[in-house]
């Protein structure tokens, strides 16, 4: 799974340009992207929404600079912020975890472990969609979060893959409710009960832009963050923020442009409530 805090030189080939957007006013970018977040059911109010979909085959955490993931039995997922003790885990990102089939690996012929996810299920991934909730076993609850896009370290390790790979790369998630993930446990779906966020990362930028609250700023390192995409990208944000209404796009800056200012906390933005 690619973090957030940097990008090697083979990755910059990715930042494509800004998608064409027409221009449109603040209320009508504030009903593309709502501010506040969704309200969800109570796990009981879900109850009946659970659909059996397979079985956690393997678990992958990376600590620290730890060159390759590290096969678990078990570990525990935090709420709000990831898997225990893994490189990806942060409170702002939209990439905690990466879910992967077997069936990616069957059919690419690929290496254990090869798509560096966290979570491998004996089932498709490629079906899943932004806003859908996964439940690890009886406890554990992951929303899905958006695709993992394909890039030239995937390609490195597995040498034709970044055209034709697509949706089998797996799917990121966010952990929602925390509790054990252990190896073997049942895992079900339930549909389109979480925030559904963009495949396209110049819309995830927009998104995070147009919920810095009225009066706050955020930087391009954290709006980067919060949109799931590598710093390097940060160059490309004017280009894709001059796309948003002016005083929008104005609320991105850097910390030399508001002094003394402390910048948004992200709070409320993944806030997904079960209880």
């Amino acid at each position: 799974m690619v973090g957030a805090r940097g990008l090697s030189a083979a990755c910059r080939e990715s930042v494509s340009a800004p998608l064409a957007i027409p221009s449109m006013g603040s209320a009508k970018w504030q009903r593309m992207f709502p501010v506040h977040p969704i309200p969800l059911p109570s796990l009981a109010d879900l109850q009946d929404s659970w659909q059996p979909m397979g079985t956690l085959q393997a678990l992958y955490v990376r600590m620290g600079q730890e060159p390759e993931p590290r096969s678990v039995a078990e570990v525990q997922a935090l709420g709000g912020y990831g898997l225990a003790g893994d490189r990806h885990a942060s409170s702002l990102s939209p990439r905690q975890l990466l879910v992967a089939g077997t069936d990616a690996y069957q059919r690419w012929g690929l290496a254990e472990g090869s798509l560096r996810e966290n979570i491998r299920v004996d089932f498709s991934t490629s079906e899943l969609a932004s806003g859908d909730l996964l439940r690890m076993g009886s406890e554990v609850v992951i929303a899905i979060t958006f695709l993992c896009e394909p890039c030239r370290l995937l390609e490195r390790r597995c040498s034709g893959t970044l055209a034709s790979i697509g949706r089998d790369r797996g799917m990121l998630a966010r952990v929602l409710r925390g509790g054990t993930i252990r190896r073997g446990a049942g895992v079900s779906l339930c549909r389109a009960k979480g925030p559904a966020f963009s495949d396209q990362w110049q819309e995830r930028v927009q998104h995070v832009a147009c919920a810095v609250p009225e009066g706050s700023w955020i930087s391009y390192r954290q709006l980067a963050e919060m949109a799931g995409v590598q710093t390097a990208y940060c160059r490309a944000f004017p280009k894709v923020l001059s796309q948003l209404p002016e005083r929008m796009a104005a609320r991105v800056r850097s910390q030399r442009d508001a002094p003394g200012v402390a910048p948004w906390s992200g709070a409320g933005f993944f806030d997904m409530g079960m209880d």
